[in-house]
This record gives C-alpha cells, sequence and structure tokens, in this order.
C-alpha cells in the first residue's frame, strides 16, 4: 500500500462558479447551478403561469355563473352588470397598488443618485433582521426538512476523512510555517463560528474571513497570490453545516449571492462540500483496498510515511512520527475496548433478560398458595378458659391483727 505521486485535488474554475445560463453571476448547487436569478426565471414562471391560468378560469367560471343567473332572473340583470363592473374596477385597483409598490423597489424608480437605493437596501436589511433574529428557531432546521440527517450525515463524513492531507489533495498549505497554522486556526475558528450566528448576513460573512484565510495561507506558502484551483475548506468540522448552507440560501439577500466577493465564496463552500460528499480513491488516486483501510481506521498514510522513513531524519521529526504511531495505536485500543464495552453491555442485559424469564417461569409453574391459619392455635386469653386447665384465681384476705 503506497501513495501514488499524483493526485487529482479540487480544482475549481472560474466557469465552474457561474450560473449555468451564462448571465455572468454566480450559481448554487442549492438551485441546481444557476443563479437565483435565472431560477426563478426557469422554475417559477411555469408556477406564475399556472396561477394565472387558473385565475382566469376562475373568472371565466364566475362570469358564465353570473349569465346563467341573469338569464334565468331577467329581472335582476342590471343588478348582475353592476356588480361584474363592480369586480371589474376592484380588480384593476387591486393591479395598480400592487405595481406601484412593486414600481417603489425596482430599479427604474432609482433616480440620480444610489443612495436613495442604498438607504432602501439597509432598510430592507434591517428590517430582515429583525425578522429572522425573532423566528431563528422555527425558521432554521425546521423539523419538515431533511437538514438535521444531512447534517450528521456530512459530519460523519468528515469525521472519516480525518486522514486527507491537504498534500494528497495538492493544495500548497504548510503548517510548519507558523503564520500558515495560525491562518488555518482562524479559519477554523470562523467556520464553526457560523453556526452561532442568526443572520444570514452575519453568516455569509463567517464564510468570508474563513475563505481569506485560507488564501492567505496558501499566498504564504506558495509566496504568490492563490488562486481557485488551490481552495481547499479548512479541515475543522463545522456544525449543522448543511443546515447553515439551506439557511443561506434561502434567507439571505439574493444579490450578495449572485454577485460579489461574499457570492464567490459561498459557491466555493457548496463546491467544496460537494466534493467531500463524492470524495473517493479514485479522486486521491488511490487503490479501493487502501482507501476502504483508511476510511475505517484500520492504518493511516502518516503510519506507512514513518515506516519508510529515512534513517538519517532528524531527532525531531522521528519523534513526531513516533508520537503519532502511539496516537493511532492508543485510537485502535479505544476503539476496541468500545466494542467490547458493547459486547459486554449487550451480554448483560441479556443475562438480566433470561434471569427474569427464568423466575416468572418458575412461578408461573409452582404458584405459591397462602393457606389459612390452624384452628388449635387459639389465643391464649380467648373466652374458652376451662381448657387451658389453670387454677383459680386468687381472692383478696383481710387481715384481722
Amino acid at each position: 500500500m503506497s501513495l501514488k505521486s499524483e493526485c487529482q485535488g479540487i480544482h475549481v474554475d472560474q466557469s465552474e462558479l457561474l450560473c449555468k445560463k451564462g448571465c455572468g453571476y454566480y450559481g448554487n448547487p442549492a438551485w441546481q447551478g444557476f443563479c437565483s436569478k435565472c431560477w426563478r426565471e426557469k422554475y417559477h414562471k411555469a408556477r406564475q403561469k399556472q396561477i394565472q391560468e387558473d385565475w382566469e378560469l376562475a373568472e371565466r367560471l364566475q362570469r358564465e355563473e353570473e349569465e346563467a343567473f341573469a338569464s334565468s332572473q331577467s329581472g335582476l340583470g342590471a343588478q348582475s352588470l353592476t356588480f361584474s363592473k363592480f369586480e371589474e374596477k376592484k380588480t384593476n385597483e387591486k393591479t395598480r397598488n400592487v405595481t406601484t409598490v412593486k414600481k417603489f423597489f425596482s430599479a427604474s424608480s432609482r433616480v440620480g443618485s444610489k443612495k436613495p437605493s442604498e438607504r432602501v437596501e439597509k432598510i430592507m436589511d434591517q428590517i430582515k433582521k429583525y425578522i429572522v433574529t425573532r423566528l431563528y428557531k422555527y425558521v432554521f432546521c425546521p423539523e419538515t426538512t431533511d437538514n438535521e440527517k444531512k447534517d450528521l450525515a456530512i459530519q460523519k463524513r468528515i469525521r472519516a476523512l480525518h486522514w486527507v492531507t491537504p498534500q494528497m489533495l495538492c493544495v500548497p498549505v504548510n503548517e510548519e510555517i507558523s503564520e500558515v497554522s495560525v491562518m488555518v486556526v482562524k479559519a477554523i475558528t470562523d467556520i464553526i463560528e457560523m453556526d452561532s450566528k442568526r443572520v444570514p448576513r452575519d453568516k455569509l460573512a463567517c464564510i468570508t474571513k474563513c475563505s481569506k484565510h485560507i488564501f492567505n495561507a496558501i499566498k504564504i506558502t506558495k509566496n504568490e497570490p492563490a488562486s481557485a484551483d488551490d481552495f481547499l475548506p479548512t479541515k475543522g468540522n463545522p456544525p449543522r453545516l448543511q443546515s447553515n448552507i439551506q439557511y443561506i440560501t434561502h434567507f439571505c439577500n439574493p444579490s450578495r449571492l449572485m454577485a460579489g466577493e461574499d457570492g464567490y465564496y459561498f459557491t466555493n463552500l457548496c463546491c467544496a462540500v460537494a466534493f467531500i460528499e463524492k470524495l473517493d480513491a479514485q479522486s486521491l488516486n488511490l487503490s479501493q483496498e487502501d482507501f476502504d483501510l483508511y476510511m475505517s481506521s484500520q492504518t493511516s498514510p502518516r503510519k506507512q510515511e514513518s515506516e519508510n522513513w529515512v534513517p538519517d531524519a532528524c531527532l525531531g521529526v522521528k519523534q513526531m512520527y513516533k508520537n503519532l504511531d502511539l496516537l493511532s495505536q492508543l485510537n485502535e485500543r479505544q476503539e476496541r475496548i468500545m466494542s467490547e464495552a458493547k459486547k459486554l453491555e449487550k451480554d448483560l442485559i441479556e443475562w438480566t433478560d433470561g434471569i427474569a424469564k427464568e423466575v416468572q417461569d418458575i412461578v408461573e409453574k409452582f404458584p405459591l398458595e397462602i393457606k389459612p391459619p390452624n384452628q388449635s392455635l387459639a389465643a391464649f386469653d380467648s373466652e374458652n378458659v376451662e381448657n387451658y386447665k389453670l387454677p383459680a384465681p386468687l381472692q383478696p384476705q383481710v387481715y384481722a391483727g
């Protein structure tokens, strides 16, 4: 079992992050590669058309019913016509009000400088912040979805891939450099902190800070600016990752997810999560046998590297790999102990159930019978005193002296 020299790694091209329709905005795997604008145009236009057709059908059926009623009640024809004109006027008034509200928030109403639009956007952000903060426990990971199941699956997957190193993915991150190590720790802290935030914009800011720390770590290692092909998510295991991604997708301002720095880093994170879910032996240029051994924690690449280490290596490196081997052995012993403990617990439960069943069978086979007390054992203070042959009681005597 040996690692091959060539690795496939994560290669994210700029074209892969853009919308599949070619509009220039960033796409999202949650929207099947489309941006939010193209997603609405593609999948919501048919729904709006269906709603319009249902509305027209309802109006036509109402008109037919009114005409039928008017023909049967000729005396009420004028009243029916008046009611029809009233409904038409009401519909036009409602349409006019909706159009006015849409124009207020549309781009065409932003005449002159950009200050009014920025002010409206800030007001909308504050309103959304207040609403999602108050409703966070109801809208984040609701019980009607399977987000919790997905969270547990991705956490278990990342935990099983703990043996994967940046070098195996051809990512230039050298944690032996102190500055790089600090950047990696900060990135892990930021991605974990994302779950503590309630506002979608704050969660998105945590992703941006995490990604910047990773790119800075790559820049320090390579001594040159990092590219999207070098991007690798931190090796931390953030809690409720899928739920946070879905929450940001549904409640964050679409303009921030379609373009800009935040949208770019969020799309990178979604691509990285998808890569982790589909990571296999071929992605790492490993044999299926080695991949299965690493996933089952039976061995690790670090252990094999320490066995093949050159004899003239420095003492610090040798001690480091020796400590890694000890940790691996302790991990294996702990897993065996946990397995034996679970087996002992199972045996104790089965033994207790068996004893209880045997006692129950004996009680059913030999029931306990309580007999009444024997009549010969009567109380000594009963009224039948003659049977006891006791002497007569002493009589008081008068002393005449």
